[in-house]
């Protein structure tokens, strides 16, 4: 490949993975990054928008779609969508019952929500990739990453608010010395081993929401990634490996969507244990 080929490679794989960043720059005040040096300059409070607008509209959709099959619901013979929410319901029932063992009626609910929430971000990933891009440069956007997933700011946000539960339904149900005395005396039951039980205990509660997060976002990343890697090959060569890359992809989707919202209700379940 020759040098001006590797430029204009290398250029549309960043432009692909950068997102639309909205920031007060030190020298251009409030305004969008047009490079990532400009957002990495921003700082911390700059705002992913296209991931911001993207995971909203996905969950507007989630609870359209159900509202709708609510509202469309009958005794008699169900139409598909009637069909698909029931499965998906009963699906998350039957999770929650066999992983979920203590008494609490929002654990069914945030497990539905988290699956098919992530499930419409992650199916975002099989609309070809420079659809969008083209679409909004058209109207003067310069980046459009569609697939919220594939940015660790809102997996490891979904992640931060899962553990935010696990501490307060720990907290909740074992009370302060129970959850002092599960984190110092586990997994040894004596008194000298408290400096280790806690060293143990505290980095395994740290490390949930980071594991949550990191393995969403690598799995989408990389599958992102893979298909912008497709997207330069001749014409040929992206029908040849797109589509069935794209199919495998619908399995890989949906995997971790389960994963995630598994490991949440198993988390959860461990915070209202009392031993």
């Amino acid at each position: 490949m020759a040098a001006g080929n590797e430029v204009t490679a290398t250029y549309y794989i960043q432009h692909h993975l950068q997102n639309l960043t909205f920031g007060r720059h030190p020298e251009n005040g409030w305004s969008f990054a047009h490079s990532s040096a400009e957002a990495s300059e921003m700082g911390f409070w700059a705002i992913h928008v296209d991931t911001m607008g993207w995971s909203i509209a996905m969950g507007l959709l989630f609870i359209w779609l159900f509202r709708k099959a609510g509202r469309m619901a009958t005794t008699g013979v169900p139409g598909g969508l009637q069909n698909a929410v029931e499965m998906v319901i009963e699906f998350i029932e039957g999770l929650v019952r066999s992983a979920f063992h203590g008494k609490n009626p929002i654990i069914a609910p945030l497990a539905l929500t988290l699956f098919v929430w992530i499930l419409l971000m992650n199916t975002l990933k099989i609309i070809p990739v420079d659809y969008f891009p083209q679409l909004f440069a058209r109207l003067g956007v310069e980046y459009m990453k569609i697939v919220p997933t594939t940015d660790v700011n809102a997996t490891l946000g979904m992640a931060l608010g899962v553990f935010c539960l696990i501490i307060y339904y720990s907290l909740k149900v074992k009370g302060v010395g129970g959850f002092a005395k599960e984190l110092s005396l586990t997994p040894f039951n004596h008194w000298l081993l408290i400096p280790f039980n806690l060293l143990l205990e505290v980095i395994g509660l740290l490390v949930k929401p980071f594991s949550l997060a990191m393995r969403l976002f690598g799995n989408m990343f990389a599958g992102e990634v893979i298909f912008i890697l497709i997207a330069l090959l001749p014409f040929w060569a992206i029908w040849l490996l797109d589509v069935p890359w794209a199919i495998f992809h619908i399995l890989v989707v949906t995997l971790q969507a389960f994963i995630f919202t598994v490991l949440t209700v198993v988390y959860l379940s461990a915070a209202h244990e009392h031993h």
